[in-house]
């Protein structure tokens, strides 16, 4: 199961870099559907929808913390326009954007910290660790995301 975890996590960072380069709209939606695959799986395990296991719970925060490592490079000026649910106050407010990016990083790695070697040891503690984490994405799209027409 945990090489199962890896491999996927490591498949969906892949294929973001693979397409970097050219289009970070591209890159930006997978690292939002990994971390929305890994939100899945944690809601799950908070609401005792699925078993916890701490080797999904820690694929799922070392997913948020690369994603928060990575996502503040693929929103260059031009990608506003396109298929994106980007927010303009993305690029019309970007201090408001880093600031939000940079406690999403922080929360992040503080998650990655709690969970230890082997993911957090029960699921009080994948709570404490990962709800801070959590809330920055609701943060960020309220407040960057454009909602679904």
């Amino acid at each position: 199961m945990k090489k199962i975890a890896i491999s996927f996590s490591f498949l969906l960072f892949s294929a973001a870099a693979v397409t970097a380069a050219d289009d970070p709209i591209a890159v930006r939606q997978a690292l939002m559907q990994a971390n929305a695959a890994s939100a899945g799986a944690a809601s799950a395990m908070l609401k005792g929808e699925m078993d916890y296991n701490p080797v999904v719970a820690k694929a799922a925060i070392a997913t948020f913390h690369s994603t928060a490592e990575a996502m503040g490079d693929f929103f260059p000026e031009g990608s506003n326009v396109g298929e994106t649910r980007a927010a303009p106050a993305i690029w019309e407010n970007p201090d408001a954007f880093r600031e939000t990016l940079a406690k999403f990083r922080t929360d992040a790695a503080a998650a990655v910290e709690a969970s230890g070697r082997d993911g957090p040891a029960d699921l009080e503690a994948f709570r404490l660790a990962v709800m801070p984490v959590l809330s920055n994405c609701s943060a960020c799209h309220e407040n960057f995301r454009l909602e679904d027409d």
